[in-house]
């Protein structure tokens, strides 16, 4: 889809994004919003200082209602007041070692959280299409060379990744069970890693980066043969609007979908920060492995399916996504407007 064919779906359409104050939730309401959607996003405050969310001003071009997934009561307000068409459920605890030192936190919020929002979906009946946003970390990961597909057991080792798989197993169950009628269509979408602009998370590589590139020192990577299908965070965006927007007007198509990069772009993140390097310039990098709590070496996804139902191709090579990152990072850093860098991506990127 263009912005043209995301505008002549989207535009007036009332849209409801959970984790909106967060990186990829900003990209996608920024995206709505250029499509002429009425979007409302509820989430925790952003996340991160700083943050996307709050160098583009977001908050003042949307209805954004700061609130707690894990609370239905006023989950269930939001939903009667705004009464959304479409639901993008994008708000979780992602991060796999905060996981360790929070489990009880990310299971509530990613396992109830979601609970939440289809108990919500199914009791608003103007709801008629729901997408949520997993992960590429559901999957038993048995660290085989070929990618997961769809139909691969579910059974994440660490609490991020098994609590993202309740989330899907939590969805299959309330889509066999309630919406099986036809009034709303559900899906899955089960993302690799991404990265793009704005995204200042603890414990992820590319944003490592930058805050070492800015603060004049080393890169310091923990495990830099692992495997990891990284994109930039509108490769998987875009596909989340397409099938919420197709499944609206057609339920065939429905279902669980992988989005990654292709094989030639899952790469280490030895090789990522490589990239890093000779897009920012006059940087490097070392080898620090700290003894963390254990995450897996190899993981890549087989994305034929959405690939066969939707004509779906990548957009950008890796060594691409890692360039927009930091043509993003360094115009913010210069002064420019983080709202314009943010648009001038999106509209590129949409008219490629």
């Amino acid at each position: 889809m263009n912005l043209q064919d995301l505008e002549t779906f989207y535009k007036g359409k009332r849209v409801l994004v959970t984790g909106h104050t967060g990186f990829k939730g900003t990209w996608l309401c920024r995206i709505l919003a250029l499509a002429g959607a009425q979007v409302t996003g509820y989430a925790l405050e952003p996340p991160t200082d700083p943050s996307i969310f709050e160098q583009t001003r977001l908050g003042q071009t949307m209805n954004s209602v700061i609130g707690d997934i894990r609370d239905l009561a006023h989950l269930k307000a939001v939903f009667e007041e705004t009464r959304p068409e479409v639901v993008f459920h994008l708000a979780a605890q992602p991060i796999v070692r905060d996981s360790y030192k929070d489990p009880v936190y990310t299971y509530e919020t990613n396992v109830m959280g979601t609970v939440n929002m289809l108990e919500c979906v199914r009791l608003t009946g103007s709801v008629k299409s729901f997408l949520n946003v997993t992960t590429d970390k559901v999957y038993d990961n048995k660290e085989w060379e070929y990618g997961y597909r769809e139909t691969d057991p579910l059974d994440g080792y660490d609490p991020y990744s098994n609590s993202k798989s309740c989330s899907e197993l939590v969805t299959h169950s309330y889509k066999k069970s309630f919406f099986q009628g036809g009034r709303c269509a559900v899906s899955t979408c089960r993302a690799g890693n991404v990265i793009g602009g704005g995204d200042y998370a603890n414990d992820r590589i590319i944003p490592d980066c930058i805050r070492a590139a800015e603060a004049g020192r080393d890169i310091v990577v923990r495990n830099p043969y692992s495997t990891r299908p990284y994109q930039h965070v509108l490769e998987p965006l875009a596909v989340y609007l397409e099938i919420a927007a197709k499944q609206y007007e057609d339920r065939k198509y429905e279902g669980y979908y992988n989005v990654g990069p292709d094989d030639c772009d899952c790469v280490t993140t030895g090789e990522l920060a490589d990239l890093f390097c000779a897009s920012w310039g006059n940087m490097a990098w070392v080898n620090v492995h700290d003894g963390g709590p254990h995450e897996a070496n190899f993981l890549k996804l087989d994305c034929s399916r959405i690939k066969s139902v939707f004509g779906w191709r990548p957009r950008l090579h890796v060594g691409e996504a890692v360039a927009m990152t930091v043509d993003w990072a360094k115009a913010v850093a210069a002064g420019e407007s983080a709202m314009e860098a943010t648009d001038q991506q999106i509209r590129e990127f949409f008219r490629s």
